[in-house]
């Protein structure tokens, strides 16, 4: 790989930035200082260091966890809220992207990564990988009402403008205004849209977990690179 390249895809410095600290004569390449930009750097083997900082890329896909606060959007592009790879410490965060976007006021379980193909895997209803929501409600259901909602969820509904009923899912509840909610999908909204389909409104939301990855271990903001187990089961 090129030197420049190299330390722009290290630093997030851009290519022009990179040839600058080049002529400052600010980087070394085993010991020595090198200023040209086009020298070809062994990832594997060779040390650089920016002012006697060791830098390192990336050498195949990264696998990321993220325990997502409120206050933060699942996007690339920000409008009103920073966005969430703001809270990853990894380079090159332009080319990670997100499985299964959570809304600024959901927290919990986000993956995120830059291999597409297996992102894909994650979210795609084909592969039927679970995600459990433990949502609370605005008004409380008493048990016969909680009954009917436990019925027609296993059943799918269709919702508002679908043309096709959600898929059987199992929604357990906790009280009269808190449940868990295990689906196999994710159509845009899917929680906030089947309760208000039963006349209630969701007022905070938290996905505990996708598939077999869960948050043990994570505060909110918190992140880490999945298992390789962890990584095979999608």
């Amino acid at each position: 790989m090129r030197l420049d390249k190299f330390i722009s895809k290290a630093t997030e410095l851009s290519r022009k930035e990179a040839k600058k600290i080049l002529h400052a004569s600010e980087v070394t390449v085993n010991d020595a200082v090198i200023k040209d930009p086009g020298l070809h750097v062994d990832i594997a083997n060779d040390e650089v260091m920016w002012m006697g900082e060791p830098l390192s890329v990336a050498t195949g896909n990264r696998y990321i966890l993220l325990h997502k606060p409120e206050g933060f959007e699942c996007t690339l592009k920000p409008k009103e809220y920073p966005i969430v790879t703001e809270l990853i410490a990894v380079p090159e965060l332009g080319s990670l992207r997100i499985a299964g976007r959570l809304d600024v006021d959901t927290t919990g379980a986000l993956i995120i990564s830059d291999d597409g193909s297996w992102l894909h895997r994650v979210t795609s209803p084909k592969h039927a990988h679970p995600k459990v929501y433990e949502l609370t409600l605005a008004d409380p259901m008493d048990a016969a009402k909680q009954e009917d909602v436990i019925k027609q969820v296993a059943q799918g509904i269709l919702l508002d403008g679908d043309y096709e009923p959600t898929k059987p899912a199992h929604i357990e509840f906790i009280d009269e205004t808190h449940a868990r909610l295990t689906l196999e999908q994710g159509k845009y909204h899917q929680v906030k849209r089947m309760m208000g389909y039963f006349g209630n409104k969701v007022v905070a939301l938290h996905r505990a977990s996708i598939g077999e990855i869960t948050l043990e271990g994570l505060d909110k903001g918190d992140s880490r690179f999945l298992t390789k187990e962890e990584i095979a089961q999608f």
